[in-house]
């Protein structure tokens, strides 16, 4: 009982510590103590992990080599195939002691020929042989030195190479002593065995090369090489060394690896060494990549020391940055909690979780404070307030009533049912100017003249239904047309106008559109048509649904009234004033027999 009051006291103690101390407390614990954890674990993964990783790097260093190898062979194989072009050339190889001198000449210039287009096609070759079947050597070399032909004839690897089975081979490490030269240093050549068209054979092509050039040792290698000691081994499936890396990068002589024989291709213990093996499609190279274990155990060592400074470093650093974080933190959170005390004038969704009595249960409890203010001037208010303008103005864009092109449409389809007419052609233009001018908008502002147009397309459409009953008259100045109006505001009450104001055929309808500017800037539009006009009753009606315009442009839902002008002129003075102010109106005037005049008020853009 009293070790658990012990614990409650501590818990409470703990829990109305100040946030500094909690800080400086929780780095400290959280911190400190699991680094000689982590470190030991980290250590002994590291170890474990670190052999793991370097036979990954040989496997995948390994494979690299295999496809460059094989890349490298499929070069050579394409190089040497193309001395077989010239057919006439292979069938001649062994005839030289039965041809004439002139012959001779000739077959001598036509090899030098053909092995100097050999030679040129990569340029790492610097001499390029043929042998035929009675041993008559041809060379080409870019170099001084040339090859003594008596002295490659006893050569050993020669000898082997062309009774070898594979037409395309590659030797194993041999010297220079047949050049005339007699330089030091170590050559591997690769072969094809030349066959006559009977299959016979006819000779054997030989290009020296010199062995740091079948591959390259990149920077990544010779990292890790020295790191850990790694080597590259490149032998013929017979055991003769073709290739070390330790001689292409100079930490060894050719001349020793040459010496050695089979040496470095012998089997090493796997207690002694990492061997990673491969082996190429071509030329029956075999590759081995190799990483002494006494490297990777001076790594380790190495690992085990770093680990141990660094705990030893960590358990410093640790208090001193608990110390610098913690009063980093703490301080600008009191500062927020002041400004945030000044600032209880909004709110959004209160915190509702019990908080200490600590600098963040203070902050807390000032949020909650807040966000309620913010609650109610912003979501109760602002923001239902313009979701409410945003929703109704698409509603009300979207009560236009398209009967106009429907009826248009079926006047076009019904003209083509009857005859072939260019008016038709014309109307179907029209029609395609309305939908560009109306839906190439998508509904954002555009100026009055895109207006005036859309009504002067939408006249001459009802003009050919009508036999030119319409005459348009547009009144306004220049710069005034250039100024900004909502969408569709003229063509609809256009067409109201010849809805209800067109008397018929027997008569014809005059309509202007005339603009005016007022004292402070504004628009003054009139659209003025001398149809039929109103009774007073129906004017009353109408004024009634106008006003009610501007009481119920924050409404959504669907009013009850029946389509027909009052709607479409309501559309247009609640969209004016949703977009504009209630300072900016639509009216209209009208009598019997008198014609309506609508008149529109909206700022200057």
């Amino acid at each position: 009982m009293g070790h658990n009051k012990w614990i409650q006291k501590a818990s409470t103690q703990l829990k109305n510590m100040k946030l500094q101390s909690k800080f400086m407390a929780g780095y400290l614990i959280a911190c400190a103590f699991p680094l000689l954890v982590v470190s030991s674990i980290i250590y002994s993964q590291s170890a474990a992990g670190l052999e793991d990783s370097s036979q990954e790097f040989a496997a995948l260093y390994t494979s690299q080599i295999e496809n460059s190898l094989n890349e490298l062979m499929k070069e050579y194989d394409k190089v040497t195939k193309s001395i077989l072009v010239d057919n006439d050339l292979i069938s001649k190889l062994g005839e030289e002691h039965n041809m004439s001198t002139n012959e001779y000449i000739v077959q001598k210039f036509t090899v030098q020929r053909a092995l100097m287009r050999v030679a040129l096609l990569k340029s790492e070759m610097n001499n390029v042989m043929l042998i035929s079947r009675d041993n008559s050597v041809y060379q080409y070399t870019n170099t001084s030195s040339t090859v003594n032909e008596s002295a490659l004839l006893t050569q050993e690897w020669y000898k082997k190479a062309r009774s070898t089975g594979d037409t395309l081979f590659i030797t194993g490490l041999h010297d220079r002593s047949y050049y005339e030269d007699k330089g030091q240093g170590a050559l591997v050549t690769v072969g094809r065995v030349l066959l006559s068209s009977e299959g016979a054979f006819a000779g054997v092509l030989l290009i020296d090369l010199d062995p740091f050039t079948l591959m390259e040792l990149n920077h990544e290698f010779v990292l890790t090489r020295d790191k850990y000691g790694m080597s590259v081994i490149i032998s013929k499936a017979s055991g003769e060394t073709v290739y070390h890396s330790d001689a292409a990068s100079g930490r060894v002589p050719w001349m020793q690896v040459l010496e050695a024989g089979n040496d470095y291709t012998k089997d090493v213990s796997s207690s002694d060494r990492i061997v990673i093996s491969g082996s190429t499609q071509l030329g029956n190279l075999v590759i081995k990549t190799e990483i002494p274990r006494e490297k990777l155990l001076q790594k380790i060592n190495r690992i085990k020391l770093v680990t141990i400074i660094l705990i030893i470093l960590g358990f410093v650093l640790t208090a001193l940055i608990s110390f610098a974080l913690s009063l980093r933190i703490t301080k600008p959170i009191k500062a927020l909690r002041r400004s945030m005390k000044h600032a209880e004038t909004g709110q959004y969704l209160p915190i509702e979780s019990i908080q200490a009595n600590d600098e963040i249960g203070s902050l807390v409890h000032s949020y909650n404070k807040m966000i309620v203010v913010i609650r109610t001037l912003i979501e109760d208010v602002y923001i239902a307030e313009i979701k409410q303008r945003k929703a109704k103005f698409l509603a009300l864009q979207n009560q236009i009533n398209p009967h106009m092109l429907y009826n248009t449409l079926e006047s076009i389809r019904m003209k083509a049912l009857v005859k072939e007419e260019e008016e038709i052609a014309g109307m179907i233009k029209i029609l395609a100017r309305m939908f560009r001018l109306t839906l190439g908008k998508d509904g954002k502002q555009h100026s009055i003249k895109h207006e005036i147009d859309y009504t002067v397309n939408y006249l001459q459409l009802q003009n050919i239904r009508f036999a030119d009953s319409f005459q348009l008259d547009v009144r306004m100045p220049e710069e005034m047309q250039q100024c900004s109006i909502i969408p569709l505001v003229f063509q609809p009450i256009v067409e109201n106008s010849i809805i209800h104001g067109f008397q018929g055929y027997e008569g014809s309808m005059h309509i202007v559109i005339e603009g005016t500017w007022t004292a402070d800037g504004g628009i003054w539009i009139r659209i003025i048509d001398d149809g039929i006009g109103m009774s007073r009753e129906k004017q009353d009606e109408l004024s009634a649904i106008l006003e009610d315009a501007v009481s119920d442009k924050y409404k959504l839902e669907e009013t009850d009234n029946a389509e027909g002008g009052g709607l479409g002129l309501k559309n247009i003075a609640e969209r004016i004033t949703l977009h504009y102010g209630d300072m900016y109106k639509l009216t209209v005037r009208s009598g019997d027999d008198q014609g309506t005049t609508v008149e529109i008020l909206i700022p200057k853009y």
